[in-house]
C-alpha cells in the first residue's frame, strides 16, 4: 500500500489542492483515507463506537496539522504517525478502563459456559454470530498487549508494513521495531496456541460454544453486529498483502486469522465529512471555497 508511485501523486495533487483552499480536494482527501484510519481504530480498540471517534478526533489533527507536511516523506507514512501518537495518548476506552493479562483473559473464557446456540432464536444466522464472536474474541486477544504493542502489531503484522517504514511511523530503529513487533506476535499466538481451538484442534475452546456466553455478556449484539457491518472486504485484500514466506506455518496460519477480518466502512462516513470541514476552525485555517 505505501508503494504504488500513483497513490503519492494523487495524494500529492489533492494536498497541493486543499492548502490552495480547494474543499473538493480536502473532502477527497479525506475520504481516502479515513476507512483506513477507522479499521486500524477499530483493531487498536475494539469498539465501533470509540473507533468511530478516534477516526473523527484524528481526522481534526491531520487537517490542521497538513500545511506541515513537506513531502519528505510518505504522506501515508506522515498521516499514520498522527495516528500512533494519538493512539499512545488518548483517553483509554470503554474496554481499556481495566487492563486484562493474557492470563486474565484465557480464565474468562473458561469460566463462560458452553452453550448451544440452538437453544435461543436469534433473528440473525448462528453461522454469522459465531463469526462475529470469533472476531470480537480476537480483538480482545489484542487488548492484552500494550498499547505500543498493539499499534506494532496491527502496522506490523496485520498490514505488514516494512520495518523501514513501521521504524519511521513508530519513530524508533528498525531492529527496535522488528524485536518489538516479534515480543508482540509471541505473546499473542502463544496465548492462541495454548488456549484457542481456531488452529490448535487439541484446545478445548471453540467460538461456537461461546458465543451465547459472548452474547449474554454484551460483547455480541445479535442485532447490531459490531464488526461485520458494512464490510467492504477483508484487512489482507484492502492492504493487497503478499504471502509472506514463513518457516512456522503455525505462525502464518494465526497471521492470516487476523487479516482475514473484515475491512469495514467507517461509519456516515460523507456526512461526518461535510460536518467536519463546515466547521469554522477548518474553514479559516484553509480559507476553503
Amino acid at each position: 500500500m505505501f508503494e504504488d508511485n500513483n497513490i503519492k501523486v494523487e495524494d500529492n495533487i489533492l494536498i497541493n489542492q486543499a492548502l490552495k483552499g480547494n474543499k473538493s480536494a480536502l473532502e477527497n482527501l479525506i475520504k481516502k483515507h479515513q476507512n483506513w484510519i477507522y479499521n486500524i481504530a477499530l483493531a487498536m480498540v475494539s469498539d465501533n463506537n470509540d473507533a468511530a471517534d478516534i477516526t473523527q478526533e484524528v481526522l481534526i489533527k491531520f487537517i490542521t496539522k497538513l500545511g506541515t507536511f513537506k513531502n519528505e516523506s510518505n504522506f501515508r507514512t506522515w498521516l499514520y504517525r498522527i495516528v500512533k501518537n494519538h493512539f499512545l495518548n488518548m483517553k483509554r476506552g470503554k474496554y481499556e478502563t481495566k487492563p486484562i493479562s493474557f492470563d486474565e483473559f484465557g480464565e474468562e473464557l473458561d469460566t463462560l459456559p458452553n452453550e448451544s446456540l440452538s437453544n435461543y432464536a436469534y433473528e440473525i444466522d448462528n453461522k454469522i454470530l459465531v463469526e462475529e464472536a470469533k472476531i470480537s474474541c480476537m480483538k480482545g486477544m489484542l487488548l492484552c498487549l500494550d498499547r505500543e504493542q498493539r499499534i506494532i502489531f496491527i502496522i506490523g503484522e496485520l498490514f505488514e508494513f516494512t520495518d523501514a517504514i513501521g521504524s519511521e511511523i513508530m519513530e524508533i530503529s528498525k531492529e527496535n521495531f522488528r524485536v518489538k513487533l516479534h515480543r508482540a506476535k509471541k505473546q499473542l499466538y502463544d496465548f492462541m496456541d495454548n488456549k484457542c481451538g481456531l488452529i490448535n484442534k487439541n484446545n478445548p475452546c471453540r467460538c461456537a460454544r461461546k458465543t451465547a456466553g459472548f452474547i449474554k455478556k454484551g460483547f455480541v449484539d445479535p442485532i447490531n453486529l459490531h464488526f461485520q457491518k458494512e464490510k467492504i472486504t477483508t484487512i489482507g485484500k484492502m492492504a493487497n498483502i503478499k504471502v509472506s514466506a514463513y518457516e512456522n506455518k503455525v505462525i502464518k496460519d494465526y497471521q492470516q486469522l487476523f487479516q482475514n477480518h473484515p475491512f469495514v466502512q467507517s461509519p456516515d462516513s460523507l456526512k461526518s465529512i461535510k460536518k467536519l470541514l463546515s466547521s469554522k476552525s477548518i474553514m479559516e485555517t484553509f480559507d476553503l471555497n
